[in-house]
This record gives structure tokens, C-alpha cells and sequence, in this order.
């Protein structure tokens, strides 16, 4: 064997052996690297990545002065400051009830706690204003007591749903800018006892008009969640009122 031949020989070895030494060490840095803790601190997610959870829906969509009050036939009045939303219940409210379930006289005092003075006038006028709306309800928007009668004769019930847009009409001298009426027309079903232990069921169409206030100057109902300047009733209308 020559002198280079050796030579070329010991280096080939020389390197052989440096590799096998990296080897080992990679080897048992990855062994080491495994036994090691890890971070709790959870990865950066990229840009790209999507979020898999469902944002969480807003609360007190359902929120209402009284819900029991569905137990009894009747529409529970919404706790919101949106005109549109609570013009749909006031009107709806107007005729829904049970005859089984309450007396007319019961179901008359459940819609006087949707009223709020109308802040247009005095404050010294406002309760004969509020007491005159009131009496307007009972003697010209809802069903008659004669009506009412034969309806319990039969064991009967009514349940309304506001159907298509709500117009509104500007409240003449209103300051607030909190006042509108809003009309709109109600699907009426009237369901009766039909004498054999069934029951038949029948709708009217109507169109019918309220006066909201939302706002600064609008009175809770005592005792409840609802808070000044949710919407609450000014008056019932006996007739729609279109712009």
C-alpha cells in the first residue's frame, strides 16, 4: 500500500467514525427532546385556519314582563326598546285570549299594564288621557261582552298573528321622537267547541292600528324587568290609520 493510499484510507475512516458520532448524537437529542416537558402554551393558529364554535345567540330574546301569562291564553308583553317588534305584540295582544282561562274583566286588566301615560300632553291631564284610552279599549277594539259570552259559551279561544310589513304614520306634536303608530293586518283564529268533544276552527282577517311609545318618557310596569324607556301602549286604535 502507498503513502496516499493510507492515507485516503485513514481519512475515509476518520470521517466514517465523526458521521457515526453525529448519528448517535442526533439519536439521543431526539430521545432526550421526547422525555422533556412541553409548553401548556397552546400553537398560534395560521390566518387561514376557521373557528370551529358557534358564536352564542344574544340573550333575553324572548324577554317579557310576564311569561306566565301564556299559561292563560294571553300575549305576554315583550321587554324591548324596538317599535316594530312591540307593535306586532300590542296588536296581536288586543285579541288573543282564552275564555277558559280567564274572564273577560281578568284579561281587560292584563292589557291595561301595557299602557304608559302620553308624555304629548300635561302631566297634570295624562291620567284622564290614560283612563279615556283605556275605556276606548274596552268599549270599541276588543270583543264585545255579548261576543265574549257566546265564544265561552262554546268553550272558545282566540289567538292572533300579525301578518306582511307594519306601516307607520308620524305622531303629530310629538317632542320625543319616541311615539309612532303602526298598523298592520291580524289573522284572527277563533277555535269553538263543536258539541261531540271536538272543535272547529275559523279565521278573520282584520286591520288594526296602535300607538307606542319607545323611549324617554314611557312608564314600566311595577315590579318587573321592564325599565323606563321600553316600549309600552299609548292607545289602541278602533280603526286602522293608514299614512
Amino acid at each position: 500500500m502507498t503513502q496516499s493510499q493510507w492515507s485516503g484510507g485513514r481519512s475515509g475512516l476518520v470521517w466514517a467514525v465523526v458521521g457515526g458520532v453525529i448519528l448517535v448524537a442526533g439519536v439521543v437529542a431526539i430521545i432526550l427532546l421526547g422525555l422533556l416537558p412541553q409548553s401548556d402554551t397552546p400553537a398560534t393558529p395560521s390566518p387561514t385556519d376557521s373557528p370551529t364554535s358557534t358564536p352564542a345567540p344574544p340573550a333575553n330574546l324572548d324577554a317579557a314582563v310576564d311569561p306566565a301569562v301564556a299559561e292563560r291564553g294571553w300575549r305576554p308583553e315583550p321587554i324591548t326598546t324596538d317599535a316594530e317588534t312591540y307593535i306586532r305584540a300590542a296588536l296581536e295582544s288586543a285579541s288573543t285570549f282564552d275564555t277558559t282561562k280567564g274572564t273577560r274583566d281578568e284579561w281587560l286588566s292584563h292589557l291595561d299594564t301595557w299602557f304608559t301615560p302620553d308624555t304629548r300632553y300635561p302631566e297634570a291631564d295624562q291620567a284622564a288621557r290614560m283612563k279615556a284610552a283605556q275605556l276606548e279599549l274596552r268599549q270599541a277594539v276588543v270583543l264585545p261582552q255579548q261576543e265574549w259570552d257566546s265564544l265561552a259559551a262554546e268553550d272558545g279561544r282566540v289567538v292572533a298573528t300579525t301578518n306582511g310589513d307594519v306601516t307607520f304614520v308620524p305622531v303629530a306634536e310629538d317632542s320625543s321622537g319616541g311615539m309612532s303608530i303602526g298598523t298592520a293586518d291580524v289573522t284572527l283564529t277563533f277555535t269553538r267547541s263543536d258539541g261531540s268533544g271536538g272543535e272547529g276552527s275559523y279565521d278573520e282577517t282584520v286591520r288594526v292600528s296602535v300607538q307606542v311609545l319607545c323611549g324617554a318618557g314611557s312608564v314600566p310596569t311595577p315590579d318587573t324587568a321592564q325599565q323606563a324607556g321600553d316600549c309600552k301602549v299609548v292607545r289602541w286604535f278602533a280603526e286602522s290609520l293608514e299614512p
